[in-house]
């Protein structure tokens, strides 16, 4: 067997190794380590060193070396933890609506949301949602995401959830990126089922989810906590058979009404998500709790609404990561960057908090604990910045751009940026 042999990359202008700051609560810059004319040594895919370029040269002869000869600087790839990449057609008619002045309720009821996109993915073939897929994760992965959660949720039946969740498994095996699926089949109460919500929830407890297990295609369980969705009484029970069948937990709380996280937290799951409507007192449940607290500035800005109360939760103790919520319909953009750029300028993070919520902390929320930290031992997920400072990163709002992108140590995106 042919031994595998060191690569050394650099010497980039910065490395920020993301190594040494905490799970929870805020983060100052000056906590940041920040390694100038770097290098980083990596075998089969992990990172073996990270430090000075010229002495990690010296040390390691034998290197192959790929050599940066431009200003950069390197990160963690990104990871983004909630996505709903997964779906068919388009909802621009709701958007348009909603600039009008309507609201997400209205139109719901005059039937545009979430059904819509429902009956649009069921028409999708397998194959039209599987390139659909790879192509919203790769334009994810020139922007420096090399992870990212993708949910089903728009099938509402076992046909059509494992579709999706087919689509998904096989669309991971067609991109470099990594794609971690979700079973968001308690999405809605689909109008079609006959029966009332508490049923809807034991059919996908009974039905679905075994299906689901024996086919390996997910190992996570989601629920919309909403008063268009599903109310606490009726997720709790739902969220703790899913537990007790295996499933990691995750919910859509508090995202128009409060009361999701709080259920979240009592049963035990690894991440709340959305959080627009928690306040102090949903805050201070999340001082040193395991559960992530997900804050999705892409639904505001696709909404029009507030955006998660950042700042208040990192004050208040809370593990904060950042996702897209890339969806057709509340936040058709996608673009992680940008919007993280412009949450930290609403609720005042640091560039520190937003990378942060951007890499380990994003990993947490999916239990993946070998990403997100370039250090020894981890997976060699790293993007590139054409610049020499890394505060340009957030200056530019999203506009600048990886110059490079790696995945498992492995150059797969270079672009044009100086």
């Amino acid at each position: 067997m042919e031994k595998e042999t060191h690569k050394l990359t650099g010497p980039f202008s910065q490395v920020l190794t993301m190594e040494g700051i905490k799970m929870h609560g805020p983060i100052s810059d000056d906590q940041l380590v920040c390694i100038e004319n770097a290098g980083i040594l990596t075998k089969a895919g992990r990172i073996e060193e990270v430090g000075n370029f010229e002495v990690l040269k010296s040390q390691y002869p034998d290197a192959v070396i790929e050599q940066i000869d431009q200003e950069r600087v390197l990160l963690p790839g990104f990871i983004d933890c909630h996505t709903h990449i997964c779906f068919g057609g388009s909802r621009a008619k709701d958007y348009s609506l909603r600039i009008q002045g309507k609201s997400y309720l209205e139109i719901a009821k005059s039937g545009g949301g979430i059904w819509d996109s429902v009956q649009q993915t069921r028409r999708a073939d397998i194959q039209q949602l599987e390139a659909d897929i790879i192509s919203r994760a790769n334009r994810h992965l020139h922007e420096g995401v090399t992870t990212i959660e993708v949910k089903s949720g728009y099938g509402l039946d076992l046909e059509h959830e494992l579709k999706q969740l087919t689509a998904i498994k096989n669309a991971n095996q067609k991109t470099k990126a990594d794609l971690i699926s979700t079973c968001l089949a308690a999405h809605l109460h689909p109008k079609d089922f006959d029966g009332d919500a508490t049923a809807y929830l034991e059919f996908v407890c009974q039905t679905i989810l075994p299906e689901i297990g024996r086919q390996k295609l997910s190992n996570r369980v989601d629920i919309f906590i909403e008063q268009s969705a599903f109310s606490v009484e009726e997720a709790i029970p739902y969220l703790n058979k899913a537990a007790t069948m295996g499933f990691d937990l995750t919910v859509h709380a508090d995202q128009f009404s409060t009361g999701g996280l709080k259920a979240a937290i009592q049963v035990g799951a690894i991440s709340a998500d959305h959080l627009e409507a928690s306040g102090e007192a949903e805050a201070k449940l999340l001082d040193q709790s395991p559960t992530v607290a997900v804050v999705l500035p892409g639904a505001s800005l696709g909404l029009g609404m507030s955006y998660a109360p950042a700042r208040l939760l990192l004050d208040n103790g809370a593990c904060v990561a950042i996702a897209s919520d890339w969806n057709p319909g509340s936040a058709p953009m996608g673009d992680l960057l940008m919007q993280a750029a412009v949450l930290s300028a609403s609720e005042k993070l640091t560039t520190a908090e937003v990378f942060a919520g951007l890499t380990f902390r994003a990993a947490k929320a999916l239990n993946v604990l070998d990403k997100g930290v370039l250090t020894k031992g981890m997976v060699a997920d790293m993007q590139s910045y054409p610049t020499a400072d890394y505060r340009d990163i957030l200056y530019y709002q999203g506009k600048l751009k990886p110059a490079e992108v790696w995945k498992d140590g492995i150059l797969v995106i270079k672009q044009d940026g100086n």
